[in-house]
């Protein structure tokens, strides 16, 4: 069968790209936290060297309530907030790339309790929001400015799942966009679904409609929390909190198909199980997530030709709860947010091998529970 020409230009523009990063050096590091009963406050800007691993910090945006998970818009220029409280909110920043200035443009409501994840549009025009404790999700406009409007498409979830300790009623866990702008996925930890909306920028206040199908469920009891995309954009790789695995998926045109569902756990692990974040290499070739709960580790996978994954080893975090991690994109480095010891640890990455060294570099900073990198852009 022929590679369809489409593919193939995406998979030349992805290693062009991996390779122009490859010939950057400095990013702006952003770190999310928590707020509340803290010392933290709020959202912290680093400037990172992808070569060294040295970093410094450039800015810090205090008042910010409860910014623990956040996005930056493609063109870089703004960032967005959830505010995870139980009457839940979403904030909007403009993002000065040069200083690292982080300021505040406006704030709207998530319709729900507890928005755990946010997302922007490729076009800059929506940003999703899912908010964990009702069960619901948000489509926000964008204003020119960058700013949020207020015509907001609400979306509740409804189900539960076998697990009536945490499973009662749903609870989303994220919203993330397919590569080709087309269709938003949400992970639902309560009802054992991952869902699938079309996406479409045009239709004003109603942006987002069922795919077809609408979902496909997940093994019972598992907790889905996160999901990401393979950059050949022909797999998709889910992480279920509670069962402490990941499912394999090939992916088209908004649909997905099981394919492959393995374990986070050693054969000997008897602890409390808390799946987290999942991440994959710039080149395409390892996957990682994190575990929090007794193990406190990254496991590392090596994806093969057709997108399933191989065990390669356990990596220590080196902390108490790794909610959040993030690779450089380079992909010379890992870095881990372990929440509970109030600490990122910074691993050098055998991009070889996917495995993990740490190179003694920690950056201190209270309840760190998301990070992203973004390119600096020096004439900010």
């Amino acid at each position: 069968m022929k590679t369809p020409i489409t593919l193939i230009l995406a998979l030349i523009l992805g290693n062009l790209i991996y390779a122009e990063d490859n010939n950057k050096k400095s990013y702006d590091l952003v770190v999310g936290t928590y707020t509340s009963s803290t010392e933290s406050e709020g959202l912290y800007v680093f400037d990172f060297d992808t070569q060294t691993g040295n970093f410094n910090l450039k800015s810090k945006t205090a008042g910010v309530e409860n910014p623990s998970y956040f996005d930056i818009s493609r063109d870089g220029n703004h960032l967005y907030s959830v505010n995870e409280n139980k009457d839940g909110g979403i904030s909007a920043f403009t993002f000065n790339r040069g200083s690292g200035e982080l300021i505040f443009l406006n704030r709207v409501g998530s319709s729900g309790s507890s928005p755990c994840y946010i997302s922007v549009d490729d076009k800059n025009k929506y940003v999703f929001a899912g908010n964990y404790g009702s069960g619901s999700l948000i489509a926000v406009p964008l204003k020119e400015d960058g700013s949020l409007g207020n015509d907001i498409q609400f979306i509740q979830q409804e189900g539960s799942s076998i697990d009536k300790s945490r499973q009662k009623g749903p609870h989303v866990h994220c919203t993330v966009l397919s590569p080709d702008n087309h269709y938003l996925i949400t992970a639902n930890l309560g009802t054992d679904k991952v869902c699938i909306y079309q996406f479409d920028a045009s239709r004003i206040s109603q942006p987002l409609t069922p795919a077809e199908p609408a979902f496909v469920s997940v093994k019972s009891g598992s907790g889905p929390r996160h999901f990401v995309f393979h950059p050949n954009m022909k797999f998709a790789y889910l992480i279920s909190e509670m069962g402490g695995m990941i499912t394999v998926f090939d992916y088209k045109d908004g649909k997905l198909i099981e394919k492959q569902m393995i374990t986070m756990l050693s054969p000997d692990f008897k602890g409390r199980v808390g799946a987290a974040d999942i991440h994959i290499s710039p080149d395409g070739k390892f996957l990682y997530g994190s575990n929090r709960g007794d193990a406190n580790e990254l496991v590392i996978y090596k994806i093969d030709k057709k997108g399933q994954l191989h065990l390669v080893g356990f990596q220590q975090t080196m902390g108490k709860t790794p909610r959040n991690f993030v690779i450089d994109p380079t992909g010379n480095f890992l870095l881990v947010a372990n929440q509970d010891s109030n600490e990122i640890i910074i691993f050098k990455r055998d991009r070889r091998t996917g495995l993990l060294t740490s190179t003694g570099g920690k950056i201190q900073v209270n309840k760190p529970v998301c990070l992203k990198f973004a390119v600096i852009n020096s004439d900010s």
